[in-house]
């Protein structure tokens, strides 16, 4: 390879690696195929501590607008990918164009299609135990390329439980964990539990299994591709979600503004 060739592949990574801060949060700024690759290559090569991945989206970035600590503990991740419209208004006001869109909801299925039939197994923790086992028959049926090697339900407050649900994982030394618990407890509890988890990658996955359980369901392809499917849940769920969008959008489009120039000194402080 000459050296025009290498500064040019240099050049795509650097640019695939990008990152940039939305509410003083870092953001991954990669193609879908590009974060499939960082994960597997952690399924290969991680050893000890896990890798945690997070998905941040308006309502993600509100949450951890409003605490600080939720804030560096997205911080603290291995990587945290941007998830909706939101992030991308928030990436645009920063002059900086969006890769793809990584929505949990569909990354995961991703990074299960591409990397099929290679041995990798998986643990799904979360939901009540109606929802995850409903969750694991179709993640059976739909992905036979990966083992699924157990399943737990996520109510893990009390002592035991929390306990039983550990050992339960380490048993079956999953190469990915999914957590669903919804913002902020999925990702509190993956740092928290992380130095006791026998994996290579932890996945804060939100409401996934509700979608695989059949308990909501997606929004049509075109209002996904208009980057509208927060009106399809609000539409589906209109008391749990009335919040969340109705104050919630508002709210985050005027924190974008109000933090464009410290999340513009993040990033030269940290070179993203």
């Amino acid at each position: 390879m000459n050296t025009e060739t290498t500064v040019a592949a240099e050049s795509v990574t650097q640019t695939q690696d990008a990152r940039f801060h939305a509410l003083g949060v870092r953001i991954w700024n990669v193609t879908v195929p590009r974060g499939v690759e960082l994960l597997e290559e952690c399924i290969k090569t991680c050893s000890g501590r896990p890798k945690s991945v997070f998905f941040v989206n308006a309502h993600t970035l509100n949450l951890a607008c409003a605490d600080p600590t939720y804030r560096d503990a997205l911080n603290s991740a291995d990587f945290v990918f941007g998830d909706g419209t939101g992030v991308r208004w928030a990436a645009r006001l920063r002059g900086v164009r969006m890769a793809a869109n990584l929505v949990g909801t569909d990354f995961t299925p991703s990074l299960f299609q591409v990397t099929a039939d290679r041995g990798y197994s998986y643990f799904m923790l979360g939901g009540d135990e109606a929802t995850v086992a409903e969750a694991a028959v179709y993640a059976r049926s739909n992905f036979p390329g990966w083992n699924l090697c157990g399943i737990h339900h996520g109510f893990l407050k009390d002592a035991k439980v929390l306990a039983q649900a550990i050992e339960a994982i380490n048993a079956a030394k999953p190469d990915v964990l999914l957590v669903g618990m919804g913002n902020p407890l999925q990702e509190r509890w993956i740092l928290e539990n992380m130095p006791r988890l026998q994996t290579k990658l932890c996945l804060g996955i939100g409401g996934l299994f509700d979608y695989w359980a059949g308990n909501v369901s997606r929004a049509p392809a075109w209002i996904r591709r208009a980057g509208h499917e927060w009106l399809w849940r609000l539409f589906q769920q209109p008391k749990d979600k009335a919040k969340r969008y109705l104050i919630g959008n508002p709210l985050y489009m005027l924190r974008m503004f109000m933090h464009k120039k410290r999340d513009a000194a993040l990033a030269k402080k940290t070179q993203v």
